[in-house]
């Protein structure tokens, strides 16, 4: 008898099938196909499980396969499909056919949640599997997709109940599953509060940070500390607009797959991420910490922040092979993981937030009262060796650069600035524009564009084309470069409504261009 279940791995995961097999012999388990860990002890969970559920373990040789047997296996979701196939060939369970049945088992016989339901239902689902089993934490998480097939339980007695209904009927128990409409909505990062409206100053960045949410594009904020720089960066999923239904689905469940979905159906928390991710990591992050990989190769931060944002705060601080690492999933908006059973890939379609100070003592762009007018404390060379881990090739894929100084006195003092909300607004319709525009294409934003597409999106007046080659000439843009302003300004466009590229959103796109390669840049900011 044979049961299907499913492991977490990378971006879509394996379906495991879990076949069970009674003979005659000294008792005892053997579990077959490259099962490690949590797997190998599932036999133990299994026995007493059984026992503490009220039913009489099989004194025979039992073998356990789990197939493709040349996959490794490491998770104890398995543990009730397990349990689920000695039951069905020692005759205590109906056929277990067309089924995928994924829970944890403590020695109760109570089901724990596992990782990765979400994932599962939908491999499953273009599988051909009809139902599912799920434990009861994992309810809300199961009912996006398999809404109306799938079973709640709470016990290995509540599965084996709903396997006996659902050979007498055709459909598991509807009892037991969430009501309709019960799916939550929420966000990837925790409740978020603050307003553009509680910073004052700033509105060069501001304006970049607009840009960024309306297009997707990536930013670098520099200045001295105290000037507003992490302030404003986190207030930035005040303003991006909500994610459409499949980016949901598909945000919802890179989570679902690296553990961070916590919904549970007695207290109605959040589950589908209706909201572009925010993930904001530490700045002692390893590779694997941002990129995905480990033993059991889950998605990293990149993943995580998924048509979202991937804010790195005091960005230089991170290991240089971390932040140089990022310039290949900017450009191909996928990770490709090398492991001796295949290569792995994780989608990484993301938008970078960077921020950091102009030199290591962070002075640099504080105004002193001495003669040279500057009060850091770093050699030239410490300065550029700092700015250094940037390095030329991860600058040129930032189309938006802002230096930013500590606000002055009198902008502390005034009235209260515009809301998030206005700002989200335009925003909003901004990225709407886009989606009717690439609803044929596959493309999300106007950062997404192609060189062999800008031609047809990226229509200038005569007047913008002669501004846009005189400023790129004498900026000296690479090839990248040139395109980012292009991209960047019809979003400038869209946020106006226009459908034409007018000489002062190119002159804006450039502005926001022309600085950042430098740390003395941010005395140019006024400018």
């Amino acid at each position: 008898m044979y049961v299907m279940g499913y492991v977490p791995y990378g971006a879509d995961g394996i379906i495991i099938r879990v076949e069970a097999d009674i003979r005659r012999g000294i008792p005892g388990i053997d579990i077959t196909g490259l099962a490690q860990g949590a797997v190998r002890e599932a036999k133990e969970r299994v026995r007493v499980a059984f026992r503490n559920s009220g039913y009489t373990f099989p004194p025979d040789r039992i073998l356990i396969n789990l197939a493709p047997a040349g996959v490794r296996k490491e998770s104890a979701a398995l543990d009730l499909p397990i349990a689920l196939s000695v039951m069905a060939a020692a005759g205590l369970a109906p056929s277990l056919d067309n089924l995928m049945v994924m829970g944890e088992l403590e020695l109760s016989g109570h089901l724990r949640p596992v990782r990765g339901v979400l994932a599962a239902t939908a491999a499953g689902l273009r599988a051909g599997i009809r139902d599912f089993i799920v434990p009861v934490e994992n309810a809300l998480e199961a009912a996006i997709l398999a809404e109306g097939h799938f079973m709640a339980a709470a016990t290995l007695g509540e599965a084996v109940h709903a396997l006996m209904v659902r050979a007498e009927t055709g459909s598991l128990p509807v009892e037991s599953r969430p009501v309709q409409g019960a799916v939550k909505t929420g966000e990837a990062t925790p409740a978020f509060t603050g307003d553009f409206s509680e910073v004052r100053g700033q509105g060069r960045y501001k304006r970049a940070l607009e840009i960024a949410a309306a297009g997707g594009h990536n930013l670098l904020v520099f200045g001295p500390p105290g000037a507003g720089k992490t302030m404003l960066s986190r207030r930035m999923p005040s303003i991006m607009p909500p994610l459409a239904p499949w980016e949901a689905v598909e945000v919802t469940r890179l989570h679902s797959l690296a553990g961070q979905i916590k919904a549970e159906r007695q207290t109605g928390e959040t589950c589908l991420i209706t909201r572009p991710p925010f993930r904001s990591p530490h700045h002692s992050a390893s590779a694997e910490g941002i990129l995905g990989g480990g033993k059991a190769l889950r998605p990293g931060e990149i993943s995580l922040a998924h048509f979202g944002v991937l804010f790195l705060d005091e960005a230089p601080e991170f290991r240089i092979n971390v932040l140089q690492s990022l310039r290949e999933p900017l450009e191909d908006k996928v990770i490709t993981i090398a492991r001796a059973e295949g290569p792995v890939r994780l989608p990484a379609d993301f938008q970078l937030l960077l921020a950091a100070n102009s030199c290591p003592c962070g002075r640099l762009g504080i105004r002193s009262k001495d003669a040279a007018g500057l009060s850091c404390f770093c050699t030239p060379e410490e300065v550029h060796r700092y700015w250094r881990k940037f390095g030329a090739a991860l600058l040129d894929r930032v189309e938006l650069r802002v230096p930013v100084t500590s606000p002055k006195i009198e902008q502390m003092r005034q009235p209260q600035e515009e809301p998030s909300s206005r700002i989200a607004e335009r925003v909003l319709q901004a990225v709407e524009i886009q989606r009717e525009r690439f609803k044929r294409t596959g493309i999300r934003r106007n950062a997404r564009l192609s060189p062999g597409m800008i031609d047809a999106y990226c229509v200038l007046t005569n007047e913008a084309e002669s501004a846009f080659h005189q400023a790129a000439a004498k900026l000296g843009l690479s090839g990248r470069a040139f395109h980012g302003v292009l991209r960047v300004a019809r979003t400038i466009a869209d946020l106006e409504g226009k459908n034409t590229i007018l000489p002062v959103h190119i002159l804006e796109a450039i502005q926001h261009r022309r600085l950042g390669d430098d740390p003395y840049d941010v005395f140019n900011e006024e400018r």
